[in-house]
């Protein structure tokens, strides 16, 4: 909830810095919203010539006194009329340090922000998908929208962003844009990046994030069943772009390979393992670790299947994968053929070859880690979780029909008798 901010412009005088003579110094007072900075004016006056705040009497020194009192203070407000006609955030150390004509040269939020994204730009399909690009960009949009709802600010200096401001922001995060927890933490977590990145280039002294800390909450990771898969698998399209698509989902099925790293795989990426089969080599583009992926039957049929393709040939790469936006709506149409009520993403496919593909057929979680190029084994237990929560329910409908069965043979069995 944004708040009003208050500004207020006073003089007093410092009788701790008292004279022989009984004169002290007169320092103005600027507060903001309670925050306040005191500016030496360097003018003194005799302690019984001052009166709640102005110069007492009608001499023509009081008179001149309070002449220039006025005009300081019509200087503060013009300071904050300029501040308010350019949309910045307006403190009390920001107006002492323009009214003292030293200005702030500190880089603004928002330059550090666009310095980042367009670093990060000039890497997409190196270092970076196009995805993580535009969440960063979506970052930056709601920290400009939260800076403008909070601060009445477009942008604000980085010495300006405290603890306060990222407490704040999850807040908006989660009220007025009703962002869930976790689509809450990305933003903040994309936001605390571009923070470390002032840190180590010395824009910026003190971390905000030093005393902030979150956690995402774990969520039930969806996948495609066996039976599911095989329904896709098997369903017979007559649609040439649907067959397409299919081909390249079942290829991320198989192989846990995200939409990204399909979309850039070229025939360099195929190498002999340490078996002598054909292995997939890859960077993960969001991790930057390199993921290990042997290629099952399915993934190299559907590769032979396309080495052909005129798209493959001309550019070097594997599959005819097209851009997301046609890709995901495909997926939806291909999900509505094949009746299957999950919505089909790239996720999906990536989650349903760390579980139904190789975690519940056996393969050890080390070797899904690796294969998927988590930087963790944390991040692939929660897939395994997943499994033994499936297990668990498996087993217990199984438990349940068992016993319903036994239930009718001694009905059955007292029937009889």
């Amino acid at each position: 909830m944004s708040h009003k901010i208050t500004f207020t412009v006073s003089f007093y005088q410092r009788v701790d810095k008292i004279d022989d003579k009984k004169t002290a110094p007169i320092f103005m007072r600027v507060t903001v919203s309670g925050k306040r900075a005191d500016i030496s004016i360097n003018r003194r006056v005799h302690t019984d010539s001052w009166e709640e705040g102005k110069a007492k009497g009608k001499s023509q020194e009081a008179k001149q006194l309070n002449l220039y009192l006025d005009s300081l203070k019509a200087k503060v407000y013009g300071i904050q009329r300029d501040l308010i006609d350019r949309k910045e955030i307006i403190t009390a150390e920001k107006v002492k340090n323009l009214f003292q004509g030293k200005g702030i040269k500190d880089k603004t939020l928002v330059q550090v922000f666009e310095y980042h994204n367009e670093q990060m730009r000039q890497l997409i399909n190196k270092d970076f998908s196009t995805g993580t690009w535009q969440r960063y960009k979506t970052t930056l949009k709601h920290v400009k929208e939260f800076m403008l709802h909070q601060y009445k600010a477009k942008d604000m200096y980085l010495h300006e962003v405290k603890y306060e401001f990222i407490t704040s922001l999850e807040l908006y995060l989660k009220t007025v844009r009703n962002c869930g927890h976790n689509s809450t933490l990305k933003y903040i977590f994309n936001f605390k990046k571009v923070v470390f990145l002032a840190l180590k280039n010395e824009w910026l002294d003190k971390d905000p994030f030093k005393n902030y800390s979150n956690r995402l909450e774990e969520v039930d990771r969806g996948f495609l069943s066996k039976e599911e898969l095989a329904a896709i698998e098997q369903k017979n399209i007559t649609i040439p772009r649907l067959a397409v698509v299919r081909d390249i989902f079942i290829f991320s099925c198989y192989t846990g390979l995200s939409y990204a790293e399909v979309a850039k795989l070229s025939p360099n990426n195929i190498v002999l393992g340490i078996d002598g089969e054909k292995w997939i080599h890859i960077r993960r583009t969001k991790t930057d670790v390199k993921s290990i992926v042997p290629l099952l039957p399915k993934a190299l049929t559907i590769i032979e299947r396309y080495s052909e393709h005129n798209s493959v040939q001309d550019k070097n790469k594997l599959l005819p994968v097209m851009t997301n936006q046609k890709m995901n709506a495909y997926l939806k149409e291909l999900g509505d053929i094949c009746g299957v009520s999950k919505v089909l993403t790239y996720h999906l496919a990536r989650h349903t070859f760390a579980t139904t593909i190789t975690l519940t057929n056996g393969v050890p979680i080390e070797s899904v880690s690796a294969m998927l190029g988590h930087k963790s084994i944390k991040t692939t237990q929660i897939y395994a979780k997943v499994v033994e929560q499936k297990v668990g329910a498996d087993m217990a409908a199984l438990k349940q029909k068992l016993m319903g069965n036994a239930s009718i043979a001694k009905t059955n069995k007292n029937y009889q008798s």
